[in-house]
């Protein structure tokens, strides 16, 4: 298999460092399993069982006794503690924010702990949270400083073992043949290959060559001219290289030009708003994208929880106490991309995007957008760290240059991996192309990336630097909901406001995954729309090796 940039450490959880997390997360294996067709449900692995008293005081995880390490050390309690102050202490600063709400933890036994919650604390989710908790050996990190980047692969309990690697350029990973979740029910179908390489590459579009010499066996496609036009050969023709797309039912990837409102340009939503409105989708799709893809237009397309038409019922009910911190619009219809259909839209667009730049203090200074209080010209860099670099350029020359002709200057830099990461880390940049995976049940971590608490910890996932008390608000709300209704109401009015704050500029998605393998791959067909999930995928052994 393909990756794709490159990888300095095995430790995931911190701060510093690039580390490869969806490889390591196949050698680390949590307390529960999360199915990919039912993210509000949570089945055992190294805890079998889990107690949850009605007060909701505490969640309680009694260890499997024959969960253990793949050198044959036992899981215990002193691990699941381990590994969680491990988190709290030294881990990424996100980690604090996430499980804030837990007050401490304490060993029943060595196969039974407890996470006790802060008093009166309404977090319904906070129990499936720690379920999904990474266990580390304690054992195995003793005299090592976890807060370190490190090329020492960490002792796991999960179906691989890290076999071999060269930074930069392979990652090779064996099947446990002792994994001792192999015969549990949630593990059954998975992880059927022996063996799993992953390749590094700096360029997506050099894996497809990869792909048809045979040199890895499988690859998403990520640009959609390569997708429509790309696998025209008699390896296609032949059946020897299948493509497939894999419908999904997820939240979409939240893929967008990411605003840092830290930058005084920013500061202003008349600012932000005018930004968006010269972002040409239109022609992309049709020049580029060859028509395969759908304008993102909320924090949770493709799903139930987006908000629609006017704000009513429950939803209401919950935006109703801010209406002195709320703009009137939040109570109108819902913002709209532009529509870039015809010449007269575009000259309709960049009209409404001077007049919104007016209501937020600048003007034409000698042909330069400039703020007419500080005088100074209105000039930002975006920032990307595309594999498809070259690509993404072609997309990004027409949003210049209408920004050019409302007298803006804006550079497009795309920058490697490790550059890139740590201007982000750092809030160093004022725009990024910034993919944000959306939760498929938004909780805890939506005020990671949006809650005023993170704002100002360096390495968080709020990059765009959102303070904003009914934003704070309405994530308490989706946290503490009780059932659906309520936990819908909050996200929609959550979407709502977002919306309406203009803290990104959404780009595009698309309903399925695009991959091309080896016609001696094979996956489960099924009804359940989950998209790609490599590691349900098997060899046919009767289709040779060609």
């Amino acid at each position: 298999m393909p990756a794709y940039g490159t990888f300095d450490s095995f430790n995931p959880f911190i701060f510093k460092g690039i580390a490869p997390s969806d490889i390591v997360s196949l050698s680390l294996d949590t307390l529960g399993i999360v199915p990919p067709d039912d993210y509000s449900t949570v089945y055992p692995l190294i805890a079998q069982k889990f107690e949850l008293p009605q007060d909701n005081s505490f969640v309680g995880f009694i260890l499997n006794p024959n969960a253990q390490f793949s050198d044959g050390s036992p899981v215990t309690a002193d691990d699941v503690i381990f590994s969680f102050e491990s988190l709290i202490n030294k881990g990424s600063p996100l980690y604090k924010i996430y499980y804030a709400d837990v007050d401490y933890v304490k060993k029943i036994n060595n196969h039974h702990v407890r996470f006790y919650f802060k008093k009166n604390i309404q977090n319904k989710e906070l129990p499936l949270i720690l379920s999904q908790l990474a266990i580390f050996s304690k054992k195995d990190w003793e005299g090592k400083d976890f807060a370190k980047p490190s090329l020492i692969p960490p002792l796991g309990s999960g179906p691989y073992i890290i076999a071999d690697f060269v930074p930069n350029k392979f990652i090779e990973l064996k099947r446990n043949p002792d994994y001792w979740a192999k015969n549990l029910p949630s593990r059954k179908g998975f992880f059927n290959f022996d063996t799993i390489r992953f390749d590094y590459y700096q360029d997506t579009t050099v894996t497809l060559q990869a792909l048809f010499s045979g040199n890895i066996d499988l690859r998403q496609e990520y640009i959609a001219k390569i997708w429509a036009t790309g696998y025209d050969n008699d390896l296609i023709k032949n059946g020897k290289i299948i493509k497939a797309e894999l419908p999904h039912h997820q939240t979409a990837i939240l893929q967008s030009f990411a605003f840092n409102i830290r930058k005084p340009q920013f500061q202003n939503k008349f600012v932000r708003q005018a930004i968006a409105q010269v972002f040409n989708f239109d022609w992309a799709n049709e020049k580029l994208f060859y028509n395969q893809y759908s304008r993102l237009d909320s924090y949770f397309s493709n799903t139930e929880m987006a908000a629609q038409g006017l704000p009513q019922g429950k939803e209401l009910d919950l935006l109703n106490p801010f209406k002195n911190q709320l703009d009137s619009e939040v109570f109108g219809p819902l913002p709209q991309n532009p529509s870039f259909k015809t010449i007269e839209d575009n000259r309709k667009n960049l009209r409404e995007a001077v007049r919104l730049l007016k209501l937020g203090g600048y003007d034409f200074v000698d042909g330069k957008m400039t703020n007419l209080q500080t005088q100074q010209p209105l000039e930002f860099e975006i920032l990307s760290n595309n594999a498809n670099g070259s690509s993404f350029t072609r997309v990004m020359l027409p949003f210049l240059k209408n920004l050019e002709k409302i007298g803006i200057k804006a550079t497009f830099r795309n920058l490697e991996v490790n550059i890139f990461k740590n201007r982000l880390d750092n809030f160093d940049f004022d725009m990024a192309i910034v993919s944000f995976p959306m939760s498929q049940m938004p909780g805890n971590e939506q005020k990671e990336m949006w809650g005023s608490q993170s704002a100002d910890i360096k390495g968080s996932y709020n990059l765009v630097g959102v303070k904003n008390p009914v934003v704070d608000s309405l994530l308490n709300k989706i946290i503490q909901a009780h059932d659906k209704e309520n936990y819908l109401a909050a996200l929609h009015a959550f979407d709502r406001v977002m919306r309406h704050q203009y803290y990104l500029i959404p780009q595009w998605y698309t309903p399925f995954n695009r991959v091309a393998y080896n016609k001696r791959l094979k996956y489960p067909e099924t009804d359940v729309h989950v998209g790609f999930l490599p590691h349900t995928w098997w060899i046919n052994p009767s289709s040779g090796k060609d």
